[in-house]
C-alpha cells in the first residue's frame, strides 16, 4: 500500500470487519443488554467508515485527537476462543484484543506513509480505537475485576 487512497481503502475494509466483529459478539450474547452494547460498538464502526468515506471522496478532514489513556488491562489476559455463546467477560477481552489491534494497526500505517494529511487522519483513527480499548478496560474493571 503506497497511496493515500489504498491506505484509505484498506482502513474502511478494517472498520466494516470491526462492525461485523461487534455485530457476531452482539449475536452470541444471550443477555440483552449486552447484546445492545456491541450493537452500539457495532454502530460506531460503521461511523468511522462513512468517515473514512467521506475523507476519501474529500468531503471531510479527520484531525488526531489527543493521546488516550491505556490501562493495559487487556494486554495480560489471555486469549479467548469465540463459540456459540460468549460471556460478557470473554466478550469483554476479545473486544480489548481487538481494539489494541486496530489501534497498532493505524498506528503502523501512519508510520509507513509520507502524506502528512493521511498520517493526522491514520492517528486520529488510532485514539479513536484507543478510545474504545479504554472504555472495555473500564467496563472490565467495574464488572468484572470488581466483583471479584
Amino acid at each position: 500500500m503506497k497511496t493515500a487512497e489504498e491506505i484509505l481503502d484498506f482502513a474502511i475494509q478494517k472498520e466494516q470487519e470491526a462492525s461485523n466483529f461487534y455485530n457476531d459478539l452482539a449475536n452470541r450474547s444471550e443477555l440483552k443488554n449486552i447484546k445492545e452494547v456491541f450493537l452500539g460498538f457495532a454502530k460506531e464502526e460503521q461511523g468511522h467508515k462513512a468517515k473514512l468515506e467521506r475523507v476519501k471522496s474529500g468531503k471531510l478532514l479527520l484531525e488526531a485527537e489527543k493521546k488516550i489513556a491505556d490501562l493495559q488491562i487487556g494486554d495480560h489476559l489471555v486469549e479467548i476462543e469465540l463459540d456459540a455463546t460468549i460471556g460478557y467477560q470473554e466478550a469483554l477481552i476479545v473486544a480489548m484484543k481487538a481494539e489494541k489491534e486496530a489501534y497498532k494497526l493505524y498506528n503502523s500505517l501512519a508510520e509507513a506513509t509520507n502524506n502528512a494529511g493521511l498520517k493526522e487522519i491514520l492517528l486520529g483513527l488510532a485514539q479513536e480505537e484507543a478510545k474504545h480499548k479504554l472504555r472495555f478496560e473500564i467496563e472490565y474493571d467495574d464488572m468484572i475485576l470488581l466483583e471479584n
